[in-house]
Order: C-alpha cells, then structure tokens, then sequence
C-alpha cells in the first residue's frame, strides 16, 4: 500500500514538473524560451554541400568538346555518328562539370520551436550559435539572443 501511494505522489509530482516545463529542457533554457514567442531551441547545426546548377554553358561547352573528339573518329556515316554522340555525352559531362564547379556548402540549423515542431534554416557563414542555445526566428532567419 506504502508502494502505491509513493508511486502516485511521484506521478502527480512528474505531471506538475512537465506541465511547467513542456519542452523538457532544463529551467533556465526552459525560462528563456517561454519569454519569447517566436524564438526555439537549436537541437543541431551542421555542414552540408549542396549541388550546383549547370546551366547553358557547361552543355554547350561541353557539346563542342565532346563533338569536336567524336569527329575524330571514324569515316563516313560512323564518323557523323561519333560526332553527334559525342556532343551528346559532352553536353551531358560539360552540364556535371558545371554542377560540380557552381556547388557550395551551407550551415543547417534545426530549431524545435515551443509548439513542438522542429524547423530547419540554411546559411553560408558558420552560425554564432550551436547545439543547445536559443534562437529567435525572423521569417526565414535566425538571430542569437
């Protein structure tokens, strides 16, 4: 009976601990949160490299190039074949090249905001923020505080 009513008061206790703090942070994170309705927690930040664009100039470059080899090849009809499949896989490796040289790394940043959801923003520059820290969200930024 001793067992029971313990167990109780600690579920009572625990109910009452997490209706203070939903989020499940420690207090003081908790607190500062709670102050700002448009700020959230930072759960991770890391470098992720994103693909470039190709575009106009690595397929027609690349076209040429790969043409220009595929001329070289054969005689007659084969050589008119070597050509047009050759500025076809040109343009393809130009486009990829292209893609590779235009690709970047960004910052991603996860945000779990105080309804629960969880956000992710992007940037170039190292965030001033890591792991942990409270950030206040202006539209499709973050701002430390």
């Amino acid at each position: 009976m001793k067992k029971l009513a313990i167990a109780t008061l600690l579920a009572v206790a625990a109910a009452g601990a997490i209706a203070q703090n939903p989020h499940g942070l420690p207090p003081g994170i908790a607190k500062k949160l709670d102050a700002c309705d448009n700020c959230g927690h930072v759960s991770s930040v890391y470098k992720e490299k994103r693909k470039g664009e190709g575009g106009a100039v690595g397929i027609v470059g690349g076209a040429v190039v790969g043409g220009l080899l595929g001329n070289q090849i054969g005689k007659g009809t084969g050589k008119t074949v070597a050509t047009v499949a050759g500025a076809a896989a040109g343009g393809y490796a130009g486009n990829e090249v292209q893609k590779h040289y235009t690709s970047k790394e960004v910052w991603v940043t996860k945000v779990q905001m105080k309804d629960g959801s969880t956000r992710s923003f992007e940037q170039e520059a190292q965030p001033a923020w890591k792991s942990g820290s409270i950030v206040r969200v202006n539209g499709k930024s973050l701002a430390a505080i």
